[in-house]
């Protein structure tokens, strides 16, 4: 690796100062306020019991997500998608990621016929939102397991969480390859990968695109191999915050 150092004085292979503030809501069943440097995302989950129609009798709950910046989150105001009477794309792909990679840690038949969703809300964004949602999203979903056990809504020797997950963003800046970029690297990047990890290591969803010159292999596998380091460290932290006493 490089021994470039970054406009923020952080190496190449560095995550931003992250911090979990597990609890956050006194109303949620779970939550965290997520912060990955000046990005900062308030997750918040709820549990009901019962599941969608489509999914009533087959002894299956169903987990799910929302993602939704406030208005000024960005250096300028940006009206919100419900007074515009429409939900923007880019909010729809990003829910819809949140989604995918909580279900893909979630035993949906021991989790019983319960629905969680969880709302990611951008407080500040500074680049990697979506990845700090999924990251702080887990935490409070593992929150809401667990207050659906206390509940006895969901069986006291059930394991619905099969493993973590956890995400971050990787890049190719001026030919270097960055961990967890910030908005000022992000818009500059060649390359600009978002990566899902769980806690094993397994690969969840890997989103890259060439912004500028093409990527070669070498450079996937230099960028595949950051991420998956970054979401190990990520592991650690919510490991962490839910360790603690709320």
């Amino acid at each position: 690796m490089t021994d470039l150092t970054r406009a923020d004085g952080r190496a190449p292979d560095e995550l931003r100062p992250v911090t979990i503030e597990r609890g956050w809501s006194a109303h949620a069943e779970g939550s965290a306020l997520i912060s990955f440097g000046g990005t900062k995302v308030l997750c918040m989950a709820s549990f009901t019991g019962g599941v969608p129609r489509w999914l009533a009798g087959k002894g299956k709950g169903w987990v799910t997500a929302e993602y939704a910046m406030l208005p000024r989150a960005t250096n300028s105001r940006n009206d919100r998608e419900a007074v515009k009477g429409r939900i923007g794309g880019r909010t729809h792909e990003i829910s819809r990621l949140i989604g995918r990679a909580l279900r893909a840690v979630v035993d949906t038949k021991a989790l019983g016929e319960n629905t969680i969703v969880i709302d990611c809300d951008v407080l500040q964004a500074d680049g990697g939102t979506r990845t700090a949602a999924i990251t702080g999203a887990y935490v409070a979903l593992a929150d809401a397991i667990e207050w659906g056990r206390g509940k006895r809504f969901i069986g006291q020797r059930a394991t619905p969480l099969l493993d973590s997950v956890a995400a971050v963003s990787v890049g190719i800046v001026d030919g270097v390859p960055l961990l967890d970029l910030a908005y000022v690297e992000d818009v500059r990047a060649e390359t600009d990968m978002n990566i899902v990890v769980t806690g094993r290591g397994q690969f969840v969803e890997v989103q890259g695109t060439a912004e500028g010159a093409p990527f070669d292999k070498s450079e996937l596998d230099a960028l595949l191999d950051l991420g998956v380091a970054g979401c190990a460290s990520l592991r650690e932290l919510q490991s962490a915050a839910l360790a603690g006493v709320r």
